[in-house]
C-alpha cells in the first residue's frame, strides 16, 4: 500500500498564525482595562514600555505558556503577535525577566485592579445560586516547586516544597477576583482577614446580589467568623474539629439529631446547635458572639471494598453559618465550594503555572497576578464564543480554560496587512470556529 507524499513549501510573502486568538486577548486588555495608562504612570521605564512587557506576558499566559523563554519566537519575528496585542516592541526573554523583576512591586496592585476592572467593563455574566446568593469562594492551593531554590519555596501542607497562594472566586462561572502569592509554609489563616475584606469589597463592586462566603476548615478562626458577621454577609465556614471528642460528639448527633440515612452499611444523622464564642475586640474588650453550627455524623460498618469492620468507623463534620435555612440545605450549599479545586487545576495545568518562572518571590507574585487577569480574559472568551448551542456539548456555566485555548486561542489563520487595515482570514472548512471567533471579536470590539 502506498501513501501520498506532501511537497513542503514555505511562502516568501504570506504570513500565517497559529494563535489567532491573540486578537481577542489584545482587545480584552486594551479596551476593557486601563492597564497601559496606569503602568505608564506607576512604572515608567526607558526603552520598552512596561505596558508592552506585561501585555506580551499576558499574551503568553493566554496560550498556556508561563516561562519567559517562550517569548523568543515572537520576539524574533512575529508581526501578528505585536499587532494583536497593540504592542510597539516585543521584549526579548532577557528583557522580559529583568523588567518584571524591576516593576514587580509597583505593578502587582495595578494588575490586581485591572483583574476586577475587566469583569466590570466587559459586563461578564455572574450567575447566582438557586437561593439567590452570589457565591464568593476563597481557598489556598499549592504549587509544587521541589528541587528549586526559589525565594519563598518551603514545605507545604501537601508535603512537598513549593508555594501556597490564596485566590478568591466569584459566581458560578468562577471569576477570579484576586490572587495573593504566599510562601509554602505560611498558614492559611495568616494574613487572611485583609484578603477577605478586599475580596468582599471587590465583590460588592460587581454585584448587588447577597454574598455567600464559603471557606474551608483552614479558616475556622474566631477572627474570620467575627469579620464575616461584622461585614453583614452570609457565610458557611467548615468547622475544624481540632481536639474535639469525635465519638462523643457523634453519639450526641445520633441521639438528638435527625437520621437522614440508615441501612446495614451504616447511618448518617444531622443536627444544629447554637454556640456562644468569646473574643477580644480592637480595644481588647471581652465580647461574645452567637453562632449556628450544623453537625453531621456518619457511621460506616463496612470498608469501601465491602469488608466488614470490627469497630464501626465514625466521622463528624460541621459548618458554621448565619443562614436561616434547613440543616441539609446548608450542607448542600457548601458542596459548591469544591469547584475551587477545578479553578486551581485550570490555573496550574492549563496555564502552566505549577512551577513558576522566576527565582524572586515578588516577580512570581506579579506572575500570579497576571495569571488572574489572563484567566478572566480566557473565561470571558469562552463565555461569549463557546456557550452557544453549536459549541456547548452540554448545559453548563463555563468552558474549561484548556478548551478555550484549543478552540479559539490556537485557531490558525492567515494574517494580511494592506492599505485598508489588518485582516485575519480563516479556512473555508472551519465554519463553526470562525463564527464563534467572529462573534467574540465583534462583542469585544463593539459590545
Amino acid at each position: 500500500m502506498t501513501f501520498p507524499r506532501f511537497t513542503i513549501e514555505q511562502s516568501d510573502t504570506e504570513f500565517y498564525s497559529s494563535q489567532s486568538g491573540m486578537a481577542l486577548v489584545g482587545l480584552a486588555i486594551n479596551r476593557y482595562t486601563t492597564l497601559a495608562s496606569r503602568l505608564a504612570k506607576a512604572a515608567p521605564c526607558q526603552g520598552i514600555a512596561t505596558a508592552d512587557v506585561l501585555r506580551s506576558y499576558l499574551g503568553l499566559l493566554c496560550q498556556g505558556k508561563s516561562d519567559f523563554e517562550a517569548i523568543r519566537p515572537f520576539w524574533d519575528d512575529d508581526e501578528f503577535f505585536a499587532a494583536a496585542l497593540g504592542v510597539q516592541n516585543i521584549p526579548s526573554p532577557e528583557t522580559l525577566r529583568q523588567r518584571m523583576d524591576k516593576v514587580a512591586e509597583a505593578s502587582r496592585w495595578i494588575v490586581n485592579f485591572c483583574t476586577v476592572e475587566f469583569i466590570k467593563k466587559v459586563k461578564a455574566q455572574l450567575s447566582t445560586l438557586p437561593s439567590g446568593h452570589m457565591p464568593l469562594d476563597m481557598d489556598v492551593f499549592t504549587q509544587d516547586n521541589s528541587n528549586t531554590k526559589k525565594e519563598g519555596v518551603s514545605w507545604t501542607y501537601c508535603k512537598f516544597n513549593g508555594f501556597a497562594p490564596i485566590a478568591a472566586w466569584l459566581g458560578l462561572e468562577g471569576w477570579c477576583l484576586e490572587i495573593e502569592q504566599r510562601p509554602g509554609s505560611q498558614h492559611s489563616q495568616e494574613g487572611f482577614i485583609p484578603f477577605l475584606l478586599r475580596a468582599i469589597d471587590k465583590s460588592r463592586q460587581l454585584t448587588k446580589a447577597p454574598l455567600l462566603v464559603r471557606l474551608d476548615s483552614a479558616h475556622d478562626a474566631i477572627a474570620t467568623l467575627v469579620t464575616l458577621s461584622t461585614e453583614k454577609v452570609d457565610f458557611i465556614v467548615k468547622w475544624n474539629p481540632r481536639r474535639a471528642d469525635v465519638p462523643a460528639r457523634a453519639s450526641e448527633v445520633f441521639a438528638h439529631g435527625k437520621t437522614v440515612k440508615q441501612d446495614k452499611k451504616g447511618r448518617v444523622a444531622i443536627m444544629t446547635e447554637t454556640v456562644e464564642r468569646s473574643y477580644k475586640d480592637e480595644n481588647d474588650e471581652e465580647k461574645t458572639i452567637k453562632l449556628r453550627r450544623v453537625l453531621r455524623a456518619t457511621q460506616r460498618n463496612f470498608e469501601k471494598d465491602g469488608t466488614p469492620l470490627l469497630i464501626p468507623d465514625v466521622e463528624i463534620e460541621g459548618w458554621w453559618t448565619n443562614l436561616n435555612v434547613a440543616k441539609d440545605k446548608v450542607i448542600e450549599l457548601y458542596k459548591g465550594h469544591a469547584l475551587c479545586e477545578q479553578y486551581h487545576s485550570e490555573l496550574k495545568t492549563d496555564m502552566n503555572l505549577e512551577r513558576l518562572p522566576s527565582g524572586k518571590f515578588a516577580t512570581n507574585d506579579l506572575v500570579m497576578c497576571c495569571a488572574g487577569l489572563a484567566y478572566n480574559i480566557l473565561r470571558a472568551v469562552g463565555q461569549v464564543g463557546l456557550m452557544g448551542k453549536k459549541q456547548a456539548r452540554r448545559a453548563k456555566q463555563r468552558r474549561r480554560i484548556k478548551t478555550v485555548m484549543q478552540d479559539l486561542i490556537y485557531f490558525a489563520g492567515r494574517f494580511i496587512r494592506h492599505a485598508h487595515g489588518l485582516t485575519l482570514r480563516f479556512s473555508c472548512h472551519a465554519n463553526d470556529q470562525a463564527q464563534a471567533f467572529s462573534k467574540t471579536y465583534e462583542r469585544f470590539a463593539y459590545g
